[in-house]
């Protein structure tokens, strides 16, 4: 089965909110090499003019995941993801993810791309706070490997 084109401007439901916890941020940020004492040492957030630890800019796929995992359910979708290879990762804030944001995300499938055999599909996942504000859009492309 191929990716279905008509998945472009899909939009799929919020996800659960996510509360961001002190510890996930300190985790990633060593995971990832982010030294930066913002990230792992509270009293350096707070005199940098945060209230708690502030995630790497990566840290946003913790939560697009969750939206990927609406995309890849899709019973119409025609991905098979154990075919899939993460092909792009990019991210656009309005301002860092904080330890005691509760956030939630929506995805939207913004292209479906046919290559030979193979397919691309780019989706978007909007990422808001509890008040509704964007912090952060994570865009993803998937690669769909073709049937060899």
């Amino acid at each position: 089965m191929s990716v279905n084109p008509e998945l472009v401007g899909r939009e799929f439901p919020p996800t659960a909110p996510y509360l961001v916890g002190r510890e996930k941020v300190r985790e990633f940020a060593r995971a990832v090499l982010a030294s930066t004492p913002i990230s792992l040492d509270p009293e350096a957030a707070q005199a940098a003019g945060y209230a708690d630890v502030v995630a790497p800019p990566t840290f946003a796929v913790v939560i697009q995941e969750q939206t990927l995992a609406q995309l890849l359910a899709e019973p119409d979708a025609g991905i098979d993801f154990t075919r899939v290879v993460h092909g792009d990762q990019r991210f656009v804030q309005s301002r860092p993810i904080v330890a005691g944001d509760l956030l939630t995300a929506t995805l939207a499938v913004t292209s479906v791309k046919s290559l030979g055999a193979h397919a691309m599909v780019t989706a978007e996942s909007t990422i808001t706070d509890a008040e509704g504000a964007h912090v952060v859009t994570a865009i993803s492309t998937l690669v769909v490997r073709g049937e060899d």
